[in-house]
């Protein structure tokens, strides 16, 4: 497996702007990091569990249709590319969604968020199975992949003001670096 590759896809997903981060800084803003701490548990826990059912859909699809992995890979790189595009072309100028921030509101958002639905979806066909497909080797990827999702969202918590000051102040140039780095990503899937 290529673990750059890997690493690079997951920190891009889960960092970059995206439904769950921008209600973490709308929350921040709005009503503080402690109530921003109670959104990000809610949405690590749904994180983590939507993590696990994909690898448990996965791990059953692989069994029963070995050949559906090349289905998903190429779904997986597709979606990818799509996601650089959408990074490529963001516009932070849209104003972002006040929610108040609960741990259900959290725990909910992760499943109603097509970001995180379609990432979930893909990462473990795409760079996992592939060369793992031992239980042990899939959960410990689940909780690294979850602790790199967390890890993004206390990262927004934690520099919510001011990592949103530095993309509005380099919107265009922070936009190009990670579309091309998530579509560097979705090319290594394949080598």
């Amino acid at each position: 497996m290529n673990i750059t590759s890997f690493l690079i896809y997951c920190f891009i997903v889960t960092f970059t702007p995206g439904p769950t981060n921008i209600v973490i800084l709308s929350t921040v803003h709005n009503s503080g990091p402690k109530k921003a701490m109670e959104y990000t548990y809610g949405a690590t826990i749904a994180f983590g569990l939507l993590l696990v059912i994909s690898a448990m859909l996965n791990t059953m699809l692989i069994t029963i249709i070995p050949k559906v992995l090349i289905v998903m890979q190429i779904a997986g790189s597709f979606y990818m590319c799509y996601l650089a595009y959408q990074i490529y072309k963001m516009d932070p100028s849209k104003p972002s969604v006040n929610q108040t921030g609960t741990f259900m509101s959290g725990f909910l958002m992760q499943f109603l968020n097509p970001k995180v639905i379609l990432f979930t979806m893909t990462v473990i066909p795409g760079f996992i199975m592939p060369h793992y497909t031992a239980m042990p080797a899939v959960t410990i990827s689940v909780m690294v992949i979850t602790l790199i999702g967390f890890l993004a969202f206390i990262t927004w918590v934690l520099f919510g003001t001011i990592f949103k000051e530095f993309l509005q102040k380099h919107e265009k140039f922070v936009n190009v670096v990670m579309a091309l780095f998530l579509a560097y990503s979705a090319i290594m899937i394949w080598m």
